[in-house]
């Protein structure tokens, strides 16, 4: 229950967070043009006669973004998918703390509400970013104050949610269910937990400095002598910007992993199941995902070259950045490997998971120039930056995430969703999200800069890139749609879908041993595991799938 109540409050949330980009578009698309249909909800502080002000623009990108990090994906891949599907594939009747669980989806959803109440205040919501640099987060309006407290709430919950994960995965196996038998799934969410549990404390103790900051008049991230608005302010005590900066990122890039992780694990999940083989090299699948919690660790500052860290500590970053690079790649070649002479179901399940390949390579390559000193001097902050990150989570992640819904869907519900609906769902989606992001790698090149609120309209080295803004703002609402129809088939599917076998996809872990859908203790009799969880194709077996827990 409370991985469906994860799951559904990530998804409403995730759609408001994509309102808000499509709010942006438009913005970017027809600068100061009135906002058709709606312009005059925004008020007269925000968008006086229906005409975007500044101001707005840059509560929408802060809060776009945060809303959906740690209010949509982040509690869609981790609190949605770990909280239902862990128990059920390590054999356990429930997780290990079910009221420490409930406790950290009711502090998940403050936190959301804190934040987004921050739109009704005066002067808006925050407004620095999604990564609410200081000064300038320091000095912001009171927005700024409930980010910081929605952020708290938000990281005290992936703390809780962390800790539960990592114990129920140790302790509550099955018997038989050692650690090289576990699915791959249930590798990335306990590596994506210790990343959750090392990184999160962080940007905690960085946002109650920050609030004490700006309400208890201390000096952590604040310089002596900075004037605003030709005043000085009186701020003695000789903090440092670049502080929080260090904070920030040393959470910020791990959480990349806590989005990519699960994602990865979705995924290998669904290609097994579909190409009826075996994961090729699944230890060293596991071993490369160590590594990349480990290195993930050892490669922050990458987002910081422009701060004058210096060559020596630039080199450093520069290096670690290639060699994390090395996990992922053997990660997706694994999963191209395994593709090779499999019988290949393109289920719509699978069309999300084989678009994740591609995709996820895209903005891994794309990341290269990035962490390269020298590249990043012309590439930093500008839209490039948002179309390498945005294919790592948008068709990378958020496809993954989506190929897991319709894969366990039945399991959640007892209902199959519409496969043609799915299909439709799918590439109208393929082909928006890379009419959208594809030509901000072209506009970033041209050195426009991400944070503009007319697009570059002003700028003379952004008009012959300046086109582009309305082709992706048109893809934007394209996309929008064909959201609308996997929410009706969501919604549809949960009452009128069609009703499910036990195994609908003939799979072999241990989740599709339970009754479907699951009932209150999960399995009426505990498991006990015989091999690994992908014996697919066995030769001499009669069906071509032996499930975990079947005794030969």
């Amino acid at each position: 229950m409370i991985g469906i109540q994860y799951g559904l409050t990530s998804l409403i949330f995730l759609f408001f967070g994509f309102c808000l980009v499509m709010l942006m578009r438009w913005q970017l698309a027809y600068p100061e043009q009135p906002i058709p249909f709606i312009g005059s909800w925004f008020g007269e502080s925000n968008a006086p006669g229906g005409i975007m002000l500044p101001e707005f623009y840059n509560q929408l990108g802060a809060m776009h973004g945060t809303i959906m990090v740690f209010l949509g994906i982040v509690p869609l891949a981790v609190g949605a998918f770990a909280n239902y599907l862990v128990p059920l594939q390590v054999g356990a009747p429930d997780m290990a703390f079910p009221k420490l669980n409930m406790a950290s989806y009711w502090v998940y959803f403050l936190g959301g509400i804190v934040m987004l109440s921050s739109f009704f205040l005066p002067g808006g919501a925050a407004s620095s970013g999604w990564t609410s640099y200081a000064p300038l987060a320091v000095v912001a309006s009171v927005g700024q104050t409930y980010w910081l407290f929605g952020m708290f709430l938000l990281i005290t919950s992936s703390l809780l949610g962390a800790v539960n994960i990592i114990v129920t995965i140790i302790q509550l196996r099955a018997p038989g269910l050692t650690y090289f038998r576990l699915p791959f799934l249930v590798w990335a969410q306990l590596i994506t937990s210790f990343l959750l549990l090392l990184a999160f404390p962080a940007l905690e103790a960085a946002a109650v400095m920050q609030i004490m900051d700006r309400l208890a008049g201390t000096s952590f991230f604040m310089p002596s002598g900075l004037v605003v608005s030709g005043e000085v302010l009186k701020y003695t005590g000789g903090g440092s910007p670049v502080l929080w900066q260090h904070l920030f990122w040393f959470l910020a890039h791990p959480e990349v992993y806590v989005l990519i992780l699960p994602a990865m694990g979705v995924v290998t999940e669904i290609i097994a199941n579909n190409t009826r083989k075996p994961i090729w090299g699944y230890r060293g699948l596991v071993y490369a995902s160590l590594f990349l919690g480990f290195m993930s660790f050892a490669v922050w500052a990458h987002h910081m070259f422009m701060t004058g860290m210096g060559t020596t500590i630039s080199t450093f970053f520069q290096t670690t950045t290639m060699i994390i690079s090395v996990p992922s790649i053997v990660i997706i070649t694994t999963l191209f490997i395994t593709l090779w002479g499999g019988s290949i179901r393109f289920n719509t399940p699978m069309l999300f998971a084989l678009a994740f390949l591609p995709m996820f390579g895209i903005g891994g390559l794309t990341g290269l120039p990035l962490g390269l000193n020298a590249t990043d001097i012309a590439l930093h902050d500008t839209y490039y930056v948002i179309g390498h990150f945005h294919y790592v989570v948008a068709p990378g992640t958020i496809f993954a995430l989506f190929a897991g819904i319709y894969f366990w869907f039945p399991k959640f519900t007892g209902r199959k969703m519409n496969e043609k609906l799915g299909k439709i769902h799918f590439v109208g989606s393929f082909i928006c999200m890379n009419g959208i992001f594809f030509p901000m790698f072209l506009v970033g090149l041209a050195g426009v800069s991400r944070r503009l609120w007319d697009g570059g309209e002003q700028y003379a080295h952004a008009q012959g890139v300046f086109r582009y803004n309305e082709t992706m703002s048109i893809f934007s609402w394209v996309l929008a749609l064909f959201q609308l129809i996997f929410i009706f088939n969501l919604f549809y599917s949960m009452w009128k879908g069609k009703k499910s076998e036990e195994n609908p996809w003939q799979s072999t872990t241990l989740e599709w041993a339970t009754p479907t859908p699951p009932p209150h203790g999960n399995f009426e009799v505990t498991p006990t595991v015989y091999r690994g969880p992908y014996e697919y194709s066995v030769p001499g077996h009669p069906t071509d799938y032996l499930p975990q827990n079947q005794k030969v």
